[in-house]
């Protein structure tokens, strides 16, 4: 079986795994003196750090490179379909997407912090997105 969560270097991550027909998951994932909790399959990958949320697909996909920092979140990400990725940020910020390079425009979060970015996956093997605060 494929790991479902690991660690990378420069303090990045990788999860998730696509291909599973029935969901999996790994729990209390000690990185960088927290806790993460990935659960993924075909129809949907979650992240959580210290219980709180932070990414998810629809549907499954695999993230790697992953990095969560003050200004932002970078990852790579791959899928068999086109996904639905919702990210947990600041709450009521203005953040700038950048799909491969290019930007999408800037979106502002809500009170729950929350923004959503639609990947096209079907025809590639992997799309870098990168979210900054704008």
């Amino acid at each position: 079986m494929a790991e479902l969560l690991w660690t990378e270097d420069g303090g990045k991550i990788g999860f998730g795994d696509f291909t599973l027909p029935e969901k999996k998951k790994v729990e209390d994932f000690p990185h960088q003196g927290n806790l993460l909790k990935v659960k993924t399959y075909k129809d949907i990958t979650k992240l959580e750090k210290n219980g709180l949320f932070l990414y998810e697909s629809v549907p499954g996909t695999k993230v790697e490179d992953f990095l969560e920092t003050e200004d932002g979140i970078s990852f790579k990400v791959s899928g068999d379909q086109d996904a639905q990725i919702t990210l947990g940020l600041g709450e009521d910020m203005l953040y700038e997407i950048f799909i491969n390079g290019e930007s999408t425009g800037a979106v502002q979060t809500g009170l729950g912090g929350k923004l959503s970015v639609s990947v096209e996956l079907a025809n590639t093997d992997q799309v870098t997105v990168e979210v900054k605060k704008a």
